[in-house]
C-alpha cells in the first residue's frame, strides 16, 4: 500500500506544481497584456483617436469593451482601449472622443479598479472641454443606485465641459436589447449601418399593412408614414416612447441584416405600429439597407421582422406636468406618439416645436396636429421651417426667441422631450437649452428625469 500512496502523493504534489504553474503564467501573461496597453497609452496620441475606457469588477464590462472597439475598427476608426486603472483625469484631455463601458459595484460605488480614477472625478480636475463621450452603465435593477457609477460618470464629464455623442445608456442584467441599442449608436458613430448584431433580436412577423409619402415635391427624400399590423396573438404591449426594431432584408424572402431602430409614432389602441421613416441613399446612391427595405422593397402585405424594444427613458410623464416637446424631421414620429398618450390622459399643456424644410411639403401630420391644436391637446405649437426664408432657421432658433415661455413653462414645472437628429439639432437645442435656463439648471431636470431625449 506504501508505494501506492506515494504515488498518490506525488500525483497530488504534481498536480498541485501544475496548477500554481498555470495559475504563474496567466498571471504573467495578464501583467504582460496591461505593460503592452500601458505603453500603447503612452504613445502619442495620432489625430481622431477614439479611447474606449472600462471600469469592471467581474470581467463583463471589459468584455463589452472589446466588442465596442471591434465594431468601431470595423468602421475605420482608431481606438484605443484602457482599464480604468491605466487613466486618470489629466490622460483623458487628449482625447476628442471617448466612451466608457463602466459597472456599478454595490449601491452606487465604482468597481475597485476603478476605485482610484473615482477619487479625481472632482470639479477642480481637468477641463474637458470640446471632448465628446458617451457611458454604456452596466447594474442591476434591484440595487436602489441602479448604474449609480455610470450615471456620477456622466455628469461628472458633461460638468468638465465634455459633450455627450448619445445619451447615457443603461443596461440591466445584461439586457440584449439596451446592448442593441449601443450597438445602434455604434454603428452611426462609424458610419456603417451593416455591422453584424452581437445577439440578434428575437423578432415577431408583423405585416405592412399600408404606406403613404408624406412628402411629395419636397427637396428632402422622401418620407413615409407606414403601418404595421401585429400577428395574431401578439400581445401589442408597448408605451409611447418605445422603439421598433427592424430586421431589413435587400429582397423579399432574402437573409436578415443588421437591425435597424425607428421611434414608434402610434399607441396600442390605435391597433398597429406606426413610423416615420425617410428613404435613405448612401454615397454610392444605393438605397439604405434599413429604409430601402420598409420604403421600396417590402410591399403591402410583406411580412416585416419586428420587435419592441422598451424605451423607459423616453417614456410620458406620469403625472399632468407640462410637457415641452422638440423635434425635427422623422423625429416628429416619437413625439407623435407622446402627444397621443397625454391626450388619452386628460393632460392638456404640452407644447409642440417641429421643425422641417419647406411648410408646402414638408409639414408631417399636419392635420393630426390641427386637431389637437383645435381641441386643447396641443396649448401651443410653434414650426420652424427652414428653407422657407434666405436665413436657416432651426427649432433651436425658435427656442431661443421664445426664452421667456420655455423658462416660464420649466418653472411650472415642465418637462423637455426632444426626439430628432443627433447631428446638429440635438445638440443645437441642448447648447439654446443651457444658454436659456443654464448649464446646472439643465443638468439638475436630466438627473431628475425633466430633460430627456431620444435621437440618432
Amino acid at each position: 500500500m506504501a508505494p501506492t500512496r506515494l504515488i498518490a502523493a506525488a500525483c497530488v504534489v504534481g498536480l498541485w506544481l501544475l496548477l500554481c504553474l498555470w495559475a504563474r503564467r496567466g498571471a504573467m501573461r495578464q501583467e504582460t497584456q496591461h505593460a503592452l496597453a500601458q505603453q500603447a497609452l503612452d504613445a502619442p496620441i495620432p489625430e481622431d483617436t477614439l479611447l474606449v475606457a472600462y471600469a469592471t469588477q467581474t470581467g463583463y464590462a471589459e468584455s463589452l469593451a472589446a466588442q465596442t472597439a471591434e465594431s468601431l475598427r470595423a468602421g475605420g476608426l482608431t481606438v484605443r482601449v484602457a482599464a480604468f486603472d491605466q487613466l486618470d483625469a489629466a490622460r483623458l484631455a487628449g482625447y476628442r472622443r471617448m466612451l466608457f463601458v463602466v459597472s456599478t459595484y454595490g449601491e452606487g460605488d465604482p468597481p475597485d479598479a476603478a476605485a482610484a480614477f473615482a477619487d479625481q472625478m472632482l470639479p477642480g480636475a481637468p477641463a474637458l472641454g470640446g471632448a465628446q463621450y458617451a457611458v454604456l452603465a452596466l447594474g442591476d435593477s434591484e440595487y436602489a443606485q441602479f448604474c449609480g457609477f455610470g450615471h456620477r460618470l456622466d455628469e461628472w464629464l458633461h460638468a468638465q465641459g465634455a459633450a455627450p455623442l448619445f445619451d447615457l445608456v443603461e443596461v440591466d442584467n445584461g439586457d440584449p436589447a439596451a446592448l442593441r441599442h449601443w450597438q445602434h449608436h455604434l454603428g452611426l458613430l462609424a458610419g456603417r449601418s451593416d455591422l453584424p448584431d452581437w445577439q440578434a433580436p428575437a423578432y415577431q412577423s408583423w405585416r405592412l399593412a399600408s404606406r403613404e409619402r408624406l412628402n411629395p415635391g419636397s427637396q428632402g427624400g422622401p418620407c413615409y408614414l407606414l403601418t404595421l399590423t401585429p400577428p395574431a396573438g401578439a400581445d401589442g404591449a408597448w408605451q409611447a416612447g418605445d422603439i421598433a426594431e427592424i430586421g431589413p432584408r435587400r429582397e423579399a424572402g432574402g437573409p436578415l441584416h443588421a437591425h435597424r431602430e425607428y421611434s414608434i409614432a402610434s399607441l396600442p389602441e390605435d391597433g398597429a405600429i406606426q413610423l416615420l421613416v425617410r428613404q435613405m441613399l448612401g454615397a454610392d446612391g444605393a438605397l439604405g439597407v434599413g429604409s430601402g427595405w420598409l420604403t421600396h422593397i417590402a410591399q403591402p402585405g410583406d411580412p416585416i421582422d419586428l420587435r419592441v424594444r422598451v424605451n423607459r427613458n423616453f417614456h410620458a410623464p406620469a403625472d399632468a406636468r407640462p410637457l415641452i416637446l422638440v423635434g425635427n424631421g422623422t423625429g416628429l414620429a416619437g413625439l407623435r406618439a407622446l402627444i397621443k398618450a397625454r391626450r388619452a390622459a386628460g393632460h392638456r399643456r404640452n407644447w409642440l416645436v417641429f421643425g422641417e424644410r419647406n411648410a408646402a411639403h414638408d409639414w408631417f401630420c399636419r392635420e393630426d396636429i390641427a386637431a389637437w391644436r383645435g381641441d386643447g391637446t396641443l396649448e401651443r405649437v410653434d414650426a420652424v421651417f427652414s428653407r422657407d426664408q434666405a436665413e436657416r432657421r432651426y427649432v433651436q432658433h425658435r427656442l431661443r426667441e421664445q426664452a421667456d415661455a420655455v423658462r416660464a413653462w420649466v418653472d411650472d414645472g415642465a418637462a423637455i422631450y426632444v426626439c430628432g437628429s443627433l447631428q446638429g439639432m440635438a445638440g443645437g437645442v441642448d447648447a439654446a437649452l443651457q444658454d436659456i435656463l443654464g448649464d446646472a439648471r439643465l443638468q439638475v431636470m436630466q438627473r431628475d428625469g425633466r430633460y430627456r431625449r431620444d435621437v440618432y
